[in-house]
């Protein structure tokens, strides 16, 4: 990623760091969502309910497994960005039914029938968590979600949120991370492969793609 300056940051404003989430990035995690879910733009023109994707994709995370919930601050304290994840997906599925979906069963009804709108389609996702564990991933135990807004992208900022996820899973003894990503999404396939991200073979995977890598990153990389 190249080092152009931020045109939303004025010269005398601290720069964006990564550091840990905090519960009252809460409401920053569901924006940020929202702006980057569709193909890596904005998804509300899709999704009338701006919750429902965040409950699918950032907020169970950071519920679940907070200590693996990194944002980019702006410097000014807002969450511009977000890496969130788990260690063991497996693990994380069984939680997020037994746990994170059991209150949100009664405004997200299961669909009784195939899924008619953007919207059903994802509320078939959110009651069907079993989906994340799949055949060939076994031995890339741990799963990630990043997000950043456009206006902190290509300065390098998504590689610091990458880089701290990756250690703090290496630290844990993780060995190997996949994400899925649409397939469509040019852009965040060009990321992926220059931070070292190969296919995984999946089968059928629609129109999704799975990447996987080790999670040593290599000392000489620069640290947030």
């Amino acid at each position: 990623m190249s080092s152009l300056p931020d045109p939303s940051r004025s010269s005398s404003s601290p720069p964006a760091s990564v550091r840990p989430y905090r519960p009252d990035d809460s409401s920053a995690l569901y924006d940020i969502c929202v702006r980057t879910a569709h193909v890596g733009g904005d998804s509300r023109h899709l999704y009338p309910d701006p919750d429902l994707l965040p409950s699918l994709f950032a907020a169970p995370y950071a519920a679940l497994e907070p200590e693996l919930t990194f944002v980019l601050d702006d410097g000014r304290g807002r969450a511009v960005g977000y890496v969130l994840g788990t260690a063991d997906t497996p693990a994380f599925v069984r939680a997020f039914r037994d746990v994170w979906l059991p209150p949100l069963a009664g405004r997200y009804p299961k669909p009784a029938g195939p899924a008619r709108t953007p919207t059903d389609e994802m509320i078939g996702l959110l009651h069907w968590p079993e989906r994340m564990v799949l055949p060939g991933l076994s031995g890339y135990p741990a799963h990630l979600h990043i997000d950043l807004l456009p206006s902190h992208q290509g300065q390098g900022h998504g590689r610091a949120l990458m880089h701290t996820f990756l250690r703090a899973l290496h630290r844990r003894g993780v060995g190997a991370v996949h994400l899925s990503m649409v397939t469509a999404n040019t852009g965040a396939r060009a990321f992926y492969d220059r931070l070292g991200f190969h296919v995984i073979a999946v089968p059928d995977p629609g129109p999704l793609t799975y990447l996987g890598r080790s999670t040593e990153v290599p000392a000489e990389a620069a640290r947030p």
